[in-house]
């Protein structure tokens, strides 16, 4: 039974912005995930990375994508995604459907298949967070403008550290044995898990790492809060309109980038300074350099995002940067897709699964900078391929038959065009 008046988005509704800011994000998002996951005490120990032949490649590439890159691609990926549920809500309403149903139905399937992802596939999904941030901005819609802008930057300014700083205030670390989840004896049990190809044991293992590290610690609450945070800014420039109509407010775009850009970078570069100067005796003793460092990195991540939103806007209006980021667009028209396809490489690469490579612990940086920029690289191309044969991706189709009960044609059959018929929020 389908909703009279709602349905996928058209391709002529697309905001063909979005779809490359995504398409960016995504690849961000997948080279801090690989990169996370490989080196901070998760599946690899220091002196294993250090070792390494291209361990002083690796720490120098590891700054740069700590300043460009974490954080950043989450923070642009929720805003976009915040955005598009709010684009449809507003074309929901606007066509007198019972938009309610729709989007609650919707969320709930994004839910089930992010709650499947994170338990047999990919620890550190990020679906199931989306759909909870999702009903919580539903629940929020009929909040101002004004307030929804506060909102979103105090929960996007005061986001995952503070749950896991109440944890340990309350004493509960002792209790569920926290401390222990990134001891060098856990790190290498996760890693023989990692590379024995034993897949029950791998999933029950990263089970209890997920308990210990993630719902016990209290960064499920503050994740959701972060999400929830850059969805709210997500909805407020939807309300805005500012890339309904691009050109028309593209001097706006242009002057955030001059401010934003250069700013978000020099609070990222100064908060890690001073987080590594302190940490290595140069600074003066003070008990609270690690929070100064964590509010100053707090504040760089929205600016520094924004400068990226920004640029890649006005790049696409530049005839030579359009020619490099538009490509992009193919990955973030299938976003759903190629976010899950990028957790299955990411465990072919670590895990001895089946084909899999097992190398975690044994490559560093470099190595896996390398990876994702040729996997994402096949993604721009089967999804451009994929895109002029299907009106959407794998995922997105399975999404949306879900959602409006009902399977829609998946075929283009005669139709021309690579652009895909889908929502702005997938």
């Amino acid at each position: 039974m389908t909703d009279a008046g709602i349905g996928p988005t058209s391709a002529r509704d697309r905001i063909e912005e979005m779809d490359v800011l995504r398409g960016v994000a995504l690849y961000g998002v997948f080279l801090a995930n690989l990169v996370g996951f490989s080196t901070f005490d998760i599946v690899a120990t220091g002196p294993q990375l250090l070792s390494l032949p291209t361990a002083p490649l690796d720490f120098t590439l590891l700054q740069f994508v700590l300043v460009f890159v974490n954080d950043k691609a989450n923070t642009l990926l929720a805003f976009l995604f915040g955005l598009g549920f709010y684009l449809q809500m507003q074309r929901a309403q606007a066509r007198g459907a019972n938009f309610e149903r729709i989007y609650l139905r919707r969320l709930t399937v994004l839910l089930c298949i992010g709650l499947v992802h994170i338990l047999l596939v990919w620890n550190w999904d990020i679906l199931h967070l989306y759909a909870i941030a999702g009903f919580v901005l539903f629940a929020l819609r009929r909040l101002s403008t004004r307030t929804l802008l506060i909102a979103g930057l105090v929960c996007t300014l005061f986001s995952y550290d503070l749950p896991g700083q109440l944890v340990a205030a309350l004493g509960l670390t002792e209790s569920f044995d926290l401390e222990s989840t990134y001891s060098e004896s856990a790190v290498l049990a996760r890693q023989e898990l990692a590379h024995s190809g034993d897949y029950p044991g791998l999933v029950a293992g990263f089970a209890d790492f997920l308990l210990r590290d993630y719902i016990l610690s209290g960064l499920l609450s503050g994740w959701v809060i972060y999400a929830l945070g850059r969805f709210m800014l997500g909805a407020w420039v939807g309300r805005k309109g500012w890339l309904h109509n691009v050109p028309q407010y593209l001097p706006g775009f242009r002057r955030v980038l001059r401010v934003a850009l250069p700013l978000g970078l020099l609070l990222e570069c100064v908060g890690r300074l001073v987080g590594y100067y302190s940490r290595t005796g140069r600074l003066p003793e003070w008990d609270q350099w690690s929070l100064l460092s964590a509010t100053i990195h707090q504040l760089a991540v929205p600016s520094l995002a924004a400068g990226y939103l920004c640029a890649i806007v006005v790049g696409l209006h530049h005839p030579r940067a359009r020619t490099f980021l538009a490509p992009f667009g193919h990955v973030g028209r299938m976003a759903l897709s190629n976010y899950v396809a990028q957790s299955f490489v990411i465990a072919f690469v670590l895990f001895g699964v089946g084909p899999g490579l097992a190398l975690a612990g044994r490559i560093g940086v470099a190595w896996q900078i390398v990876i994702v920029t040729v996997a994402f690289t096949a993604q721009v191309i089967v999804s451009r391929w994929w895109l002029a044969r299907f009106r959407f991706g794998p995922l997105e189709w399975l999404w949306r038959g879900l959602t409006y009960g009902a399977w829609p044609a998946f075929r283009r059959a005669n139709e021309k065009g690579a652009g895909a018929v889908s929502d702005p929020a997938a």
